[in-house]
């Protein structure tokens, strides 16, 4: 695996209008800038506020909006992974925006567990809710997920996550809304694990292994 710097944003997105959302995620990519972070991966639904499971996602912000993430990734050489409702099937689902240094536009996926990242942070490909039969291609080196989720489904989500790591070989990054973001390495073992509130969780693997950091955000 590449020696890139990777971080999760953890914070629970408000209801607020797009343009504040846009800046509070504008405050993250500048502190993982700082931290000199090559990718950054924000919870579920974070470009659109938490949803109410029981009401029907909001059509996505519209793209002029989201052209300062595209500058910012652009700016910081970073990559950066969003959450957005995405039509799909004639109807509005979760997924992601992938804004990155190379593109003018975000891509946009329609996701269930997460995306498969490759050393290049260029190669990217999309994880449903049932992985286990898959057959992973081993030039991926991280997996990515975005989620909102709370007690008790985080521990079902966080077992889920460490299996999917140990079983094939591969790091994975949680940014979760509600806390407890974590890094685990490639064996699914646990490197780093947040508490609650906004922070950013950092992770770099070195020639002693991964390393893990909190760096909280006022």
């Amino acid at each position: 695996m590449s020696n890139w710097k990777i971080a999760a944003a953890q914070y629970e997105p408000l209801k607020t209008p797009v343009r504040e959302r846009v800046a509070q995620h504008l405050a993250f990519i500048e502190a993982a800038a700082q931290q000199h972070c090559n990718l950054l991966v924000f919870p579920s639904l974070s470009l659109s506020g938490c949803a109410d499971d029981r009401k029907a996602l909001p059509a996505p912000p519209d793209a002029s909006l989201l052209q300062p993430l595209s500058w910012a990734a652009a700016h910081h050489r970073m990559t950066i992974i969003a959450g957005l409702p995405v039509e799909h099937n004639e109807r509005f689902v979760k997924g992601m925006a992938v804004f990155a240094p190379w593109m003018t536009a975000p891509r946009t996926y329609h996701h269930s567990l997460g995306a498969c990242l490759g050393n290049d942070l260029k190669t990217i490909r999309v994880v449903d809710d049932q992985p286990e039969g898959m057959d992973l291609d081993p030039a991926f080196s991280l997996f990515t997920t975005s989620q909102s989720v709370g007690e008790p489904e985080l521990l079902s989500s966080t077992s889920r996550l460490q299996n999917f790591s140990h079983k094939f070989s591969i790091a994975v990054l949680m940014a979760n809304a509600r806390g407890n973001s974590a890094l685990w390495d490639e064996s699914g073992r646990l490197i780093v694990r947040a508490d609650r509130g906004p922070l950013l969780l950092t992770g770099q693997r070195t020639p002693r292994g991964w390393q893990g950091d909190i760096i909280p955000l006022r």
